[in-house]
């Protein structure tokens, strides 16, 4: 009996293909989403590990307190060694030859016309010195390297990107000063360039204008002898300039190192991408499951021939499963291979936008296929799981009756008691959430709010369709007279239908409208505070991170229609309370007018008083928890140089989040106690401008004395309220377009429900026809029908997904983002495309239901 279980299941697969379709496309969807992203994570490790491997010397000798030789960004220039250390590497044993190198990740390159020649996907401009250790990942392929400070030689991808050649000038901008060079060479990655910008300078050159120290080097690249393993190699450098003197990596430990900032991006990128799939997975279990519920329903009287003559429970069981089991299997497998072409088109789309992956790199792990193949599989038989269990206790005598099966009345109370108490203890979650006092357990509570009434949701949907449903066809559907009461009663004859098909695409939309709130609150919140506390005309800073070079404060500065300009830098330090407990952490140092700038609520004293002589502010939350009051005195240990007790003049309120826990210092107690070969550079100056004068006008002037640096941005403050609203949105628009997957899959589930729907009903629409009921009208009810299922999907989402973005407010409000706001004019465009998505969802389904021939439908069973 076996045997014939699984040759029924493969002949009940092949005829019902057609109507399997659709759920074949959403796993095909959700499986190629899983697999693209793990073969394009996978490539981008194979890429960064192959520039790795190459990139560095058997040993590399860089300063202690470098961090994985990078510089210190807020210094604006690498850590050096002195030049002297290349001569003691060289002496060590083992050492074939040792160079020391030179590089840079603080600078802006710009072209003739002041245009920056670096990436734009987040990559590094890098300066550098032409050293022997370059030629192991470049080769000159033009020209030649530079021999002089009015040469350089920049990399072939940057060159073709700006359309740069030899002979074009080339502006560098470091915090030592401008470089002003020619073009003499190109040289292209021996292996795939990821998209960084790359100039050369000869040694002298890069040393005293990227370093400002002749003689002086970032790395020492050493070169093993023959036989000598780069750790022996470590060792005996080691013992040659002191084992802690210096920071010492081979080639692997330099490339593990590397390779592990990079590969924490990547695994974040990877698990949010892979997050939206399951998202996508969730949706096509709602898709799965309306399927086989529907084609079990309309071969109940099959089934009930197959039980009549000898199969049990178990083995109809057996034959849906496996059914399912080979819908996933053809689904996932048609998956994994457009998830391969999925990522190759997205290293495509990362090659414009300037990051550049060879698919000579594609990796494709013998795991992705097995995870693809494996998720599809186990989440389609899952789905089908409950359908199938109802079609084993389908009876001999179901084979005397019609298509379709009665509800089980107990199973509807079952399901309204679970889902009503799933979705009250979910409120409470999100109750508690909004009267949390920290945001770790608000965190936990609104966690679970949102899972359990998400769950809730779906288990109550069938009950709340008989209501929802009847208030939105009296608004949408009775216009259309019969039409639209045919509508109404067919989107309610199945409410477990409708509730199923509707939930699919809740839960997209529920996503949307909380993100949505969630957003507009942020940027509500922080624009209220701008006009608050911001009292500056003019911000300045780099949207790439970069400290303020010298030369551009002083351009700044020297604007005319300027009243003060305020530097802003932070110091590191280890701040001792009265209460002995010590802290590191960042002191901003500013200028006093930063007290007119930044309008701080106070607690005690004055903000002004903050920047006196051996002076300082602290937050009132650290002042409560370490019962700090006006005069007390606190140690202050400044990174790199001295120690000091400085008086706590004021005390800051940290009610708001602009600034909020800031210990302020003045600008004139940093420098006084911190080296000025340590002192940090400005990430930000705050500009005002002088009574009387026009905004537009000294607007212009500020933009006209930072025209020649165009890594910074110069913004009034409409203009930083529009970039952080332009922050937002832009995060929320890649955000909304990864949850377009799952509502592709959710409109696919409303396309499925109706098509199987029109089957059901074949004989009932020859019979509407039979009696006058037109094509344009049968198409329309169908449409109707589909609108309806839509708009009750997006009122439950829209309305969930609110309440879940008012709740995260709350835990916002906790870090000073008090403001919520509803925006909606998204929620109700959302609410309108969602008709729109119904109309069209129905399109094809009505048009087949059109062309059915009249007397065969009414023949049919």
């Amino acid at each position: 009996m076996s045997g014939m279980v699984l040759k029924t299941s493969r002949r009940n697969f092949v005829a019902h293909k057609g109507r399997m379709a659709l759920s074949a496309v959403a796993v095909l969807l959700s499986v190629a989403f899983v697999c693209g992203t793990l073969v394009f994570t996978d490539t981008m490790n194979t890429t960064f590990d192959k520039l790795f491997a190459v990139a560095n010397s058997d040993v590399t000798v860089s300063p202690k307190s470098a961090v994985d030789g990078e510089e210190t960004p807020d210094r604006g220039r690498p850590e050096v060694l002195d030049g002297a250390v290349v001569g003691k590497v060289s002496a060590a044993e083992g050492v074939k030859s040792a160079e020391g190198g030179v590089l840079s990740m603080s600078v802006t390159v710009v072209n003739s016309e002041n245009e920056n020649m670096g990436s734009t996907t987040g990559a590094p401009t890098i300066a550098g010195n032409w050293n022997t250790n370059e030629l192991k990942s470049m080769k000159i392929t033009a020209g030649h390297p530079p021999r002089g400070p009015t040469e350089v030689m920049v990399d072939a991808d940057t060159a073709k990107k700006h359309g740069l050649k030899i002979g074009d000038e080339l502006r560098t901008i470091a915090v030592t000063g401008d470089i002003r060079a020619t073009i003499t060479g190109l040289a292209a990655f021996t292996v795939t360039n990821p998209g960084a910008a790359v100039v050369y300078f000869d040694t002298a050159t890069a040393q005293q204008q990227l370093l400002g120290a002749a003689g002086a080097f970032t790395h020492v690249n050493v070169t093993a002898k023959d036989g000598v393993s780069d750790e022996q190699l470590k060792a005996n450098v080691a013992a040659a300039v002191g084992a802690d003197t210096y920071k010492l990596q081979t080639s692997q430990e330099a490339a593990d190192a590397n390779r592990k900032d990079v590969g924490a991006f990547l695994d974040v990128m990877k698990y949010v991408m892979l997050g939206f799939a399951g998202i996508a997975f969730l949706v096509g279990i709602f898709l799965i499951f309306n399927t086989f519920s529907m084609l079990v329903a309309q071969r109940t009287r099959e089934i009930g021939l197959m039980r009549a003559i000898g199969a049990d429970s178990g083995q109809v069981l057996k034959s849906v499963v496996v059914e399912a089991f080979l819908l996933g299997v053809v689904g996932s497998v048609l998956g994994v291979g457009a998830g391969v072409g999925l990522a190759v088109g997205l290293m495509k789309l990362m090659g414009q936008m300037g990051m550049h992956l060879s698919t000579d790199d594609l990796t494709v792990a013998w795991t992705t296929p097995a995870i693809g193949v494996f998720l599809g599989v186990v989440v389609t038989v899952v789905a089908a799981f409950v359908p199938a269990r109802r079609a084993g206790k389908v009876s001999p005598m179901a084979a005397l009756r019609e298509s379709g099966t009665p509800g089980d009345r107990k199973a509807g109370i079952v399901r309204a008691v679970t889902g009503l108490t799933l979705t009250g203890i979910g409120g409470a979650g999100l109750y508690l959430t909004t009267a949390a006092d920290e945001a770790g357990p608000g965190s936990m509570w609104l966690g679970l709010g949102v899972v359990l009434t998400l769950i809730g949701f779906i288990v109550i949907g069938p009950l709340l369709a008989a209501g929802v449903v009847r208030v939105l066809s009296g608004a949408v559907l009775r216009p259309f007279g019969s039409v639209g009461r045919l509508a109404e009663r067919n989107a309610l004859r199945n409410p477990r239908r409708t509730g199923a098909t509707a939930a699919a695409l809740m839960i997209g939309l529920a996503l949307v409208a909380c993100l949505s709130v969630v957003g507009s609150s942020m940027v509500a919140s922080a624009t209220d505070e701008l006009d608050k506390s911001v009292g500056a005309d003019y911000v300045v800073n780099s949207m790439t991170g970069q400290p303020v070079m010298p030369q551009a404060e002083q351009a700044l500065r020297a604007a005319p229609g300027l009243d003060h300009v305020t530097a802003y830098r932070e110091v590191e330090a280890a701040v001792t309370a009265p209460d002995g407990t010590t802290e590191k952490d960042g002191l901003g140092a500013t200028d006093p007018a930063y007290a007119q700038d930044i309008r701080r609520t106070m607690v005690a004293g004055e903000h002004a008083a903050a920047y006196g002589k051996d002076s300082m502010s602290v937050g009132s939350e650290y002042a409560t928890a370490h019962g700090i009051k006006l005069g007390d005195a606190l140690t202050v240990a400044f990174t790199g140089g001295n120690t000091v007790k400085l008086r706590v003049a004021a005390i800051t309120s940290d009610e708001g989040n602009l600034d909020k826990g800031m210990k302020y210092i003045s600008t004139a107690v940093a420098e006084a106690n911190v080296p000025a070969d340590r002192m940090p550079r400005p990430f930000m100056l705050l500009a005002s401008a002088k009574d009387g004068q026009s905004d537009a006008a000294a607007y212009q002037e500020v933009k006209a004395a930072l025209a020649e640096y165009p890594q910074y941005k110069v913004l009034n403050q409409a203009d930083y309220k529009q970039a952080l609203k332009d922050q937002v949105g832009q995060l929320l628009n890649m955000v909304y377009g990864l949850l377009g997957l799952a509502i592709v899959v959710a409109v696919l589930g409303v396309v499925n429900t109706l098509a199987l729907s029109v089957v059901e009903r074949t004989r009932e629409i020859g019979l509407m026809r039979a009696i006058g009921l037109s094509r344009r009208q049968l198409r329309r009810m169908i449409r109707l029908e589909s609108v309806v299922i839509a708009l009750f999907g997006a009122l439950l989402g829209l309305g969930l997904g609110m309440g879940w973005g008012a709740s995260a407010q709350q835990l916002l409000a906790l870090e000073g983002l008090r403001v919520l706001e509803i925006p909606w004019p998204t929620i109700l465009g959302v609410f309108a495309a969602s008709a729109l998505v119904g109309l069209f969802a129905a399109l094809v389904p009505a048009f087949r239901a059109g062309r059915m021939n009249v007397l065969n439908a009414i023949a049919s069973e």
